[in-house]
């Protein structure tokens, strides 16, 4: 699927309208644009972002005040969920995550507004579902908004009940120590049975950092291009036959090399916006509208890890 031109509208826009925005990652200009081309009013529309808003792009302080701003003002405006570079930032501010060269955070934890935008940031969901954004054919039943994936075991009602469970915990006292066992890619399968830091890290894995996965779940967390180069026996984690949550509408970002993608009851909205390609918003209600804006370049791929 092609793209508009910036400012080109694919379905005619109206008031009351629920849009999907794609990972922004500190790109508050092109935010800001991508805002008036869908004429977003605060008073009455809602916007949903796929995570990551921050890290690597060249203004994650003014997206996170932006974004916590609009959540405070009105807190029905407002669904984010959280993304792997949302979570590091919440580790670096603690002390417990390891600091890269392409890292943009300094502004945000230099900032005198710090503490507020952190405290703010960890109380987001890993998903969220809306029951009422189903579509009218009977294809899929509600909505979810994830930054990465669901494994082919999770069916909607359990994802939630695990999202829940992660939500709880960096919400509480254990906190710190979540975020100091939350990097490392064991173990790789979902298993009930799982207990303790190592349940908790697949789960948040599979939320926030997933691409592929094998028919059994088990996850490839290294391989990052597009469908087509994954290793032999594993698959974009939405095309797994016996995926149990397809009868739902998953909206997801976190694959820029994936790009805008719709098929399977999925939407991946993750555009590439830091590599120089393009901010993209879809319209979740009536009509399915895609809009976006260009980047201005800030990275390309290849030029940091």
């Amino acid at each position: 699927m092609g793209f508009p031109a910036s400012g080109t509208q694919w379905s005619e826009i109206t008031a009351m309208a629920v849009y999907a925005i794609g990972d922004i990652q500190g790109c508050y200009a092109e935010l800001m644009a991508l805002l008036k081309v869908i004429e977003f009013d605060e008073a009455t529309d809602q916007l949903w972002f796929t995570g990551d808003l921050v890290n690597r792009g060249p203004d994650s302080l003014g997206v996170l005040r932006f974004v916590r701003g609009l959540g405070l003002r009105r807190p029905a405006a407002l669904i984010t969920v959280l993304g792997n570079h949302d979570l590091h930032l919440l580790a670096v501010a603690e002390g417990l995550g390891k600091t890269h060269r392409s890292d943009t955070l300094d502004e945000i934890l230099t900032a005198p507004d710090k503490q507020d935008l952190l405290d703010w940031l960890r109380q987001q969901p890993l998903l969220h579902y809306d029951e009422t954004l189903g579509s009218s054919d009977g294809d899929y039943v509600g909505t979810a908004l994830v930054h990465a994936g669901l494994p082919p075991q999770w069916s909607m009602d359990s994802a939630r009940q695990y999202a829940s469970e992660i939500e709880g915990v960096l919400r509480g006292e254990q906190y710190r120590e979540f975020l100091a066992h939350m990097y490392g890619n064991q173990p790789d399968q979902w298993k009930e049975s799982l207990v303790g830091w190592g349940r908790l890290r697949l789960m948040t894995n599979c939320f926030t950092r997933m691409r592929f996965c094998d028919a059994n779940g088990r996850l490839d967390l290294q391989a990052k291009g597009a469908p087509g180069t994954q290793p032999a026996g594993f698959l974009p984690w939405y095309e797994i036959t016996n995926r149990q949550s397809r009868e739902s509408r998953i909206v997801f970002g976190h694959w820029s090399t994936l790009g805008l993608h719709q098929s399977e009851n999925v939407v991946s909205l993750d555009t590439g916006c830091l590599w120089g390609e393009r901010l993209t918003a879809m319209r979740l209600d009536g009509g399915g509208g895609i809009h976006s804006v260009a980047s201005l370049g800030h990275l390309y791929p290849g030029e940091t890890e």
